[in-house]
């Protein structure tokens, strides 16, 4: 019985041994998951912060564990051999000893959550799921600032700010190549006065709802990716504008062209943002926006070598007519494809990689930055200590299934209405609180800098080709009552009118005629031959028995109820025909344009130096107030060399504005919405740049007061409204 009684006590007291090993052996599963979520980077010193919490439950667990090993001590007397060789995997079954749960007990329980389990996201609130992301994207910008920081400022950055900065530079000979080849490609292609100024205002259309659509695509697809696409769509189609000869299909191809590049100023500035500490974010972002002038003084430099070159051009019949303008536009073409051979070498924006939950390829990119910029130290034995990212909690978005059954058409047309659907969804919470009321602040921000911008930079060409226009005009020579006969004019006539002429038996043979107007004039038995005219009319004139041989003398050019009586027309040129090699005027618009870029350099580097120091909005405001109250000296502009001057100043005033605007711009919104509100505000100052082109345009040569007022009044008051703006220099990147 004595034997009996102390085997059963052996075998009590081995049970209650399993017990306690079970239990240690579960707290101690929960005190490695629970150091696995908290250990940040226990690897190195400058994350001292992420292990508070860490140092905190080891703490715990230690006195846990030293508790359960005294417990586990008084009983070791009495453990059996079963708890040897205990794997930490075994399954312990403990009901019997806990007992069975009652009828209540178990109603009870099916209402709550097991402690220790991980709750369902189909079971909680949205609201709560969107605060716990929003609490880990803090986290995470915190700690990415830190990452940035160890992996260092260096070549990886350098090598990243040409690559985008040959981005953004195609936009900018973008926006200039419509001006400089506006009045050749309307002269070549035969454009009615009533079609003129489309060219410009379709391109400006084309960035506008590119800006908004890249952007928006860019916070879904990636940097990158949407940068490669909408870049290699622009220089696609500006490469095929310069072959095309109707004027519609060239529109077409320049309004495609301008939906390319309309992506490259939001993710530009996105894609460079992401991977720059907050030390360096400011000046090395005003640096970048050097490229998008350096894209203006490469578009006037090409302008004023290449387009007044007519003789830079070959044609394929009467048909088919390459002129020098098209070579220029090709050459326009050449940064956007650089961009995107250099774009395919560089890696994806790791922000984004973190922001979508792909952990391991934002690592391995951050492990790559770290490297390149080490070995370019001469510290290639320094290692990557970080170990794991936080990772936003990631929301699942409820989408409407197609069905598999459909065309590509219609699947094509389904994903576009799908992808547009969430890029106005994410655009909606860019106007929630608390960005409410700075998304307003900075859409007329943007939308009164670009309206006075574009509008006075339209404003100042047209003006000085107006006091151009003008001179050439006082310097025109009049003939009147003039009888020529049997002579042969084989040179250029230029500024010219005639009137009450009479030419019998006389020989136009292998002459231009530059605005040379004939009124009232007879041509009795006159030859024509390889004539060419720009600006050039005959007004109710009478030709009588003549003969023309291919020549560009048409209906268009006989006009005010001119006659052709018994006269023949043989193998006329087709298309209308450019100007010629001693147009100089061409020379002094672009060479003006050029001098006008040029002084847009002092105000970069003064901005970029400064960015940090001064802050952005007192750059900002203070650029834009200056620029309005320099339009009041317009009014002395009385002369060419007098308006060339107000406009270096204007553009020197100006550009500091804006390299503080993209600044703010960008560190204004979080990561996965930075594409779509800087693509929305650039898609407004596309459209200030239509309405400021029409506005101020239609004004030249009629008024300067409004103009004046009316730039002045609207870079004041965006000014003052910018100096409201949130200061964002001390903020990590969202």
């Amino acid at each position: 019985m004595e034997d009996t009684y102390n085997h059963r006590t052996s075998l009590v007291k081995g049970a209650k041994g399993v017990v306690k090993e079970a239990k240690r052996h579960a707290q101690k599963k929960v005190g490695k998951v629970v150091d696995r979520a908290t250990d940040e980077y226990s690897s190195h010193q400058n994350y001292k912060r992420f292990q508070d919490d860490e140092d905190d439950d080891e703490d715990i667990y230690r006195s846990s564990q030293a508790q359960d090993g005294q417990s586990y001590n008084e009983n070791e007397g009495g453990s059996s051999d079963a708890t040897e060789g205990h794997d930490d995997e075994d399954e312990i079954y403990e009901g019997e000893y806990q007992g069975i749960p009652s009828a209540g007990d178990t109603k009870q329980k099916k209402s709550q959550v097991a402690l220790g389990q991980p709750v369902s996201d189909a079971t909680r609130d949205r609201s709560d799921l969107e605060q716990e992301r929003q609490a880990d994207e803090e986290e995470l910008a915190q700690q990415y600032e830190l990452i940035i920081q160890e992996c260092g400022h260096g070549r990886f950055q350098w090598q990243l700010f040409l690559v985008l900065g040959l981005a953004l530079m195609s936009d900018g000979v973008e926006v200039f190549v419509v001006g400089f080849v506006l009045p050749s490609a309307e002269t070549d292609m035969c454009v009615p006065n009533s079609s003129s100024g489309w060219l410009g205002s379709i391109v400006y259309l084309g960035m506008m709802i590119g800006a908004f659509f890249w952007g928006g695509m860019s916070d879904k697809l990636g940097r990158r990716q949407c940068l490669l696409v909408c870049m290699s769509t622009n220089g696609f189609f500006a490469f095929l504008s310069s072959f095309v000869q109707g004027y519609g299909l060239f529109l077409f191809c320049r309004l495609i062209a301008g939906f390319g590049i309309g992506g490259a100023v939001p993710i530009v500035f996105s894609f460079f943002a992401e991977v720059l500490s907050r030390e360096k974010r400011g000046e090395h972002l005003s640096w970048l926006c050097m490229f998008w002038m350096i894209g203006e003084i490469y578009a006037s430099a090409m302008a004023w070598a290449i387009i007044p070159h007519y003789g830079w051009s070959f044609s394929m019949g009467s048909a088919y007519q390459f002129h020098s303008w098209r070579v220029f536009v090709v050459v326009c073409a050449l940064p956007c494809v650089g961009a995107v051979v250099a774009l395919t070498f560089m890696p994806e924006s790791p922000r984004f990689y973190l922001e979508v939950g792909k952990h391991d390829e934002a690592w391995m990119i951050l492990k790559q930055i770290h490297d390149t910029n080490m070995r370019a130290r001469g510290q290639p034995e320094k290692v990557f200590s970080v170990n794991r990212i936080k990772t936003p909690r990631q929301l699942d978005e409820l989408v409407e299934m197609n069905s598999e059954s459909g065309n590509p058409v219609s699947k094509l047309c389904f994903r576009l209405k799908t992808e547009i659907q969430g890029i106005y969804l994410n655009l909606k919470k860019c106007f929630n609180y608390p960005m409410q009321e700075n998304m307003m602040r900075l859409a007329v921000v943007w939308f009164t800098l670009s309206f006075g911008y574009y509008g006075l930079s339209v404003w100042f060409p047209d003006v000085i080709k107006h006091l151009q226009a003008d001179e050439y005009a006082s310097k025109v020579m009049i003939h009147n009552n003039e009888r020529i006969e049997s002579f042969t004019f084989n040179f250029t006539l230029e500024n010219q009118i005639h009137k009450n002429s009479l030419f019998i038996n006389d020989q136009f043979i292998n002459m231009k005629l530059k605005s040379v107007t004939f009124v009232d004039s007879t041509f009795r038995n006159c030859y024509f031959d390889d004539v060419t005219s720009v600006g050039s009319y005959f007004r109710n004139c009478t030709f009588i028995d003549a003969y023309f041989y291919n020549t560009d003398i048409d209906d268009s050019k006989l006009i005010d109820g001119t006659e052709v009586i018994n006269s023949t027309f043989t193998h006329n040129k087709i298309g209308c025909q450019m100007t010629f090699d001693d147009d100089y005027s061409a020379y002094w618009v672009y060479f003006i344009n050029f001098l006008g870029t040029l002084a847009v350099l002092p105000g970069n580097i003064v901005s970029a130096l400064l960015m940090d120091k001064i802050g952005r909005l007192s750059m900002l405001g203070g650029s834009m107030i200056l620029s309005g109250i320099s339009c009041f000296f317009l009014w002395f502009g009385t002369s060419e060399s007098m308006m060339i001057f107000m406009l270096c100043l204007y553009n020197g005033l100006s550009i500091s504005a804006w390299n503080s605007l993209d600044v703010v711009t960008t560190e204004s919104f979080p990561t996965v919405r930075r594409g779509t509100g800087f693509g929305f505000c650039n898609a407004l100052c596309k459209l200030a740049a239509v309405l400021g082109n029409l506005i101020f345009g239609s004004l030249v040569g009629i008024t300067k007061a409004i103009p004046i007022l009316m730039a002045s009044s609207v870079l004041v008051g965006g000014g003052l409204v910018a100096l409201r703006l949130p200061d964002t220099r001390a903020n990590v990147l969202m």
